[in-house]
């Protein structure tokens, strides 16, 4: 029997996928956990309400934050109680529970670690997390809904295992973003307490149900202002001027000469094998001053070419590290040199919490990352938005603070606006709002709003019962009001602005991430603009899933997300705050700008190419308006390229560095085969030609018996066509395995989704796995794993990338012999972590690998021997820098 009222209802029909979930809802509950991962936007609110009245059991409910537990209680209150009152059989104190009790992870964590001894004032109102477990057991409660179930740090984990273990309740996970990137331990524990994902719902699937808007991510690029030019220059000359003093400062050569580990080196190989990085510095700065290098060191690092790369900033910043931090013993002689040296590195700003860097500075982040550059293009993506739709804009601008001090109590505010802020954004467009667009500010401690949304904002109020709201007006724009928060509205002022939005009366709210992020919901949204910095994988995908939700008052609804950066024309890769940009575009997929749309996750498919001067900004940002003006081609691109696929499947890239070994594998088999092919040839022609021979040989003497000779030739020629038939017939498959990128790529795949099976690591059968692989023209390697979980899919995908990544340290080491040039060489490839625990693993993993490359060696790492072989594999992986290794998910079939 459910202790929910009888006429509590969802009071809207159900979309595709949510009807599809709930009718195999009991297969899920066997397990009693049902866990779903699904975007932001698709409605794992509603479905975990209805779930909740399904089971019918009192219900405590965990959420992030307070704006997302009240959204839960709202949610319920408006789509099943249809009303807005809330009553009182739903708590939102944990200490005090009700039928429905919803509260924060904070929250139930503050209590379950609360001191029973605690003598302060405040301790009548506490309770302990014996008292809060107990009064749970006595509600019955037997459903515990986690929303955002990556929000899981360890103790709060053990919190909720706590709660977990004394109710044993059924587990209800929802997530928009599962840890797939966390550690083993972590997963587990992760799993432990939500049980493995049951449904896991794309962003393409629920685009083709209809159940997310169309929508598309746009960049618009801005520079610094002349101020900040004027600095961001400033640094990279003193950068230069360094480089330049390094380059000829013989106190400092002098120090790194006397090392120890230069004129002793065999005596401190530990010291080396640990510091590798600052070791090979010292020789690359040593060899760039023209001492001679000593052949001692190209047998320790086992560099028999002898080849020490150009001194430069890589290295500079390498070097002084050496000098600076790591080994402050050795070089305590220099001691006024290192101090006055680090303190002008302080002072510069290359030097901060032990890091040195001249190109990724603090301060010259922060220049690029709050750039006042970012406000005008604020200013002109607002006015052309506004001058596309009109009146029907609901734009959001999401930023990091609020800047109170660009407010004043002045008739007028000309204060200079060198600052990214809630309030310098305002400022911005209100004092140049040609358009008298309506602009607002919802912030945990500042709310404006326009004066003509006053008699709207007094009708909400008095349907949430809440009177004697104080309104001021701003002293310099009396078009708008300061609403006063008091104690009585602060619990509801998020939701009466978000209203006020929705309704039309505001046109941009701008807010701060805190406030407006996760779970913020305002479905009437069409534009939002990311002034924020942030490129956490979570947080990232949850601001964008403001605008992607779809308006049951709309359903042309389409929705724009603008992204800033700030360009650094002397950077090579345009500076610090596009490598973010790209960053934050790996953790989310949606539409590209190619001419033959697809669907993905990387910066790449906005296709702006590579920017190299003012010129092609201006020309990438007319692009970006082109686009944004043209909602109805969005819709079209979308169907083109959901057209093209039936699965998002996550994808390895491998640069064409990684696949060098590979490569010299395949020359290998390809000289075996030729080499087997020839002996095969003469071993079918001493076989097959004897009478020919033996017309040549009639006269030769020496032969005692012309038939002998015919029966030896034929043994002859019988043994070696079987022994080198067999012999090339292996090597003509080991060729094919690895005679192109696509198959490199594809053998190494296979040995590890048969380790990762062996290790039960994937479970899903092996005949319904298929490993998808390919290679571009760059020769560049891609690969997925079809028909596996998403997590089994990202196992495999994690394990594959350690397989084809720089050596750096680990247990074991496959070696195979290579001939190169008619000289041996070794090749080795890391054994994966996951496989290198112990023995009998790593022994599985040799075993996988000679069944799909070929024969091969195991190599423990932690002898003598093997810390040899580490170190010169490590020396030249530092010499390399390969290009990185990156994930792709990608819309196919």
């Amino acid at each position: 029997m459910s202790v929910f009222p009888n006429n509590t209802t969802f009071k809207y029909s159900w979309r595709t996928y949510q009807q599809k979930f709930l009718d195999h809802l009991d297969e899920y509950l066997v397990d009693n956990h049902l866990h779903i991962s699904a975007p932001p936007g698709s409605g794992k609110t509603v479905l975990g309400l209805e779930m909740m009245l399904r089971l019918g059991k009192p219900t405590l409910i965990v959420a992030p934050t307070l704006a997302i537990k009240n959204q839960w209680i709202q949610r319920f209150c408006e789509l099943f109680l249809d009303t807005e009152t809330i009553p009182e059989w739903i708590s939102s104190d944990i200490k005090n529970p009700g039928i429905i009790t919803v509260t924060t992870y904070q929250g139930l964590h503050s209590v379950s670690e609360a001191n029973e001894s605690d003598e302060s004032s405040e301790k009548s109102t506490k309770i302990s997390a014996a008292e809060m477990l107990k009064k749970l057991a006595k509600q019955k409660v037997g459903t515990l809904i986690l929303d955002e179930a990556h929000h899981l740090k360890n103790a709060w984990w053990r919190s909720l295992m706590e709660v977990k273990k004394t109710i044993n309740p059924t587990v209800i996970a929802l997530t928009a973003t599962p840890p797939f990137d966390v550690s083993g331990t972590e997963w587990q524990k992760y799993i432990q307490l939500n049980g493995p994902i049951d449904v896991e719902i794309s962003v393409p699937e629920l685009m083709i149900e209809g159940d997310l808007c169309p929508h598309q991510d746009l960049v618009y690029f801005t520079l610094p202002s002349e101020e900040e030019q004027k600095k961001i220059d400033y640094y990279h000359t003193q950068a230069s001027s360094f480089f330049e003093e390094i380059k000829k400062d013989n106190v400092f050569l002098n120090a790194i000469e006397q090392h120890p580990i230069y004129q002793n080196p065999t005596e401190h190989l530990d010291w080396i094998y640990e510091n590798i990085s600052s070791y090979t510095s010292g020789l690359v700065y040593l060899n760039f001053r023209g001492k001679i290098i000593p052949e001692i060191h190209f047998e320790i690092i086992g560099d028999q070419q002898k080849y020490i790369p150009e001194f430069d900033f890589f290295w500079m910043e390498e070097l002084l590290d050496f000098y600076l931090i790591v080994d402050e013993l050795n070089f305590r002689n220099f001691e006024e040199h290192r101090t006055d040296l680090g303190n002008r590195l302080k002072r510069k700003g290359f030097f901060e919490q032990k890091t040195i860097s001249f190109y990724n500075t603090k301060n010259l982040n922060k220049i690029l990352n709050s750039s006042i550059g970012k406000l005008q293009g604020i200013k002109e993506i607002a006015d052309f938005e506004f001058s596309v739709l009109k009146e029907d804009l609901k734009m959001v601008i999401l930023t990091d603070f609020i800047k109170k001090e660009y407010l004043n109590n002045e008739a007028q505010n000309h204060l200079l606006l060198d600052k990214i802020g809630a309030v310098p954004i305002f400022e911005k467009l209100r004092r140049e709002n040609s358009q008298n667009k309506k602009i607002g500010v919802l912030t945990g401690s500042l709310v404006i709003i326009p004066l003509s949304a006053k008699k709207i904002f007094d009708e909400l109020c008095s349907r949430k019962g809440v009177s004697g709201v104080s309104c001021t007006l701003l002293t310099y724009d009396q078009n708008y009001l300061i609403v006063s928060l008091s104690e009585q509205i602060k619990h509801d002022i998020v939701h009466i602005i978000t209203e006020i939005f929705q309704s039309g009366e505001i046109h941009v709210l701008i807010g701060t991430k805190s406030l407006l992020g996760e779970g913020w919901d305002a479905p009437k949204m069409n534009t939002l603009i990311l002034a924020s910095f942030v490129s956490s994988f979570v947080l990232s995908n949850q601001m964008r899933g403001r605008v992607i939700r779809t308006d049951k008052d709309n359903i042309h609804k389409t929705g724009n997300i603008w992204h800033l950066v700030c360009f650094d024309s002397h950077d090579s890769i345009g500076g610090q705050d596009l490598g973010i940009m790209k960053r934050r575009f790996k953790t989310f997929v949606g539409i590209s700008n190619k001419e033959n749309p697809t669907i993905e996750n990387n910066f790449e498919r906005l296709n702006s190419g590579i920017i190299e001067n003012k010129e092609q900004i201006v020309k990438i940002n007319q692009e970006s308006f082109v686009l944004a003006e043209n909602r109805s081609e969005l819709v079209r691109r979308w169907k083109t390229a959901l057209d093209k696929g039936n699965i998002l499947v996550e994808e390895i890239e491998i640069p064409s560095g990684n696949m060098v070994e590979m490569d010299e594998m395949r020359m290998d088999y390809l000289g075996k085969m030729t080499g087997n092919f020839s002996k095969v040839m003469i071993s079918s022609f001493i076989l097959f030609w004897q009478d020919l021979l033996l017309g040549l040989l009639r006269n030769v003497q020496s032969m005692g018996s012309i038939k002998s000779f015919s029966i030896f030739a034929s043994l002859l020629g019988g043994i070696g066509f079987l022994v080198y038939g067999v012999k090339f017939y292996r090597s003509f498959k080991l060729y094919l395995r690895c005679k192109d990128t696509a198959k490199q790529i594809d053998s190494l795949a296979e040995v590890v989704v048969s380790a990762l099976i062996y290790e039960r690591i994937i479970r899903t059968p092996f005949e319904n796995l298929k490993i998808v692989s390919s290679s571009d023209k760059n020769k560049n390697a891609f690969c997925y794993l079809e028909g596996g979980t998403q997590y089994e899919n990202s196992q495999f995908i994690q394990t594959l990338q350690e397989l084809v990544s720089k050596v750096d340290n680990p247990r074991y080491l496959i070696k195979q012999k290579r001939k190169h040039f008619f000289k041996e060489k070794d090749q080795y490839f890391p054994v994966p972590e996951i496989f290198a625990k112990n023995r009998k693993s790593a022994d599985f993993f040799k075993k996988s690998w000679e069944k799909a490359v070929g024969k091969s060696e195991l190599v423990f790492t932690r002898t003598l021997e093997g810390r040899k072989i580490l170190l010169k594999l490590r020396f030249e992986a530092l010499l390399k820098r390969n290009g990185r290794i990156e994930h792709l998910h990608k819309w196919t079939r």
